[in-house]
């Protein structure tokens, strides 16, 4: 990885990870996820209120470690306002981002930093956490998310 890149991810998971943004329960989401990592001990549960098949609001709240939180901050931050299928979209790229060596897709913008998870392949579970849990959210599948 880059010098720049590696020290933007580094800042960028440092303050999301200790200053989330997001981070506080919807009062009557449309619906809600549960994840949890057992790796690093992550909990993450993430709430939606969708309006016209666009996510109007959300918010999360859980502990885990500085990934986990960052990348959950991170994604609340990306999917606000965005429609269903514009999330389901972002999903798809940031998760072949990280599970493959492809060149980065810059149109995830700041998630783009997350990209440096790939040199730590444990970790990676950490970072797609709160994206799991988004898609079960989404589908009204009511199970706890796991990445085992």
């Amino acid at each position: 990885m880059m010098l720049e890149l590696r020290e933007l991810y580094q800042e960028v998971i440092v303050e999301h990870g200790s200053k989330p943004r997001f981070f506080y329960c919807l009062d009557e989401p449309t619906c809600t996820g549960q994840g949890y990592n057992p790796l690093c001990g992550d909990q993450i549960t993430l709430y939606l209120r969708l309006e016209n098949e666009t996510i109007a609001q959300m918010g999360f709240q859980g502990q885990g470690c500085a990934i986990s939180i960052a990348s959950a901050s991170l994604m609340c931050e990306a999917l606000n306002g965005k429609s269903i299928a514009e999330a389901e979209h972002l999903f798809q790229i940031f998760h072949r981002l990280l599970t493959t060596q492809e060149d980065c897709d810059h149109s995830l913008g700041k998630l783009t930093v997350l990209t440096g998870v790939r040199e730590f392949p444990a970790r990676v579970k950490c970072a797609t956490l709160a994206w799991h849990t988004l898609q079960n959210a989404l589908e009204n599948i009511d199970t706890l998310v796991t990445t085992e």
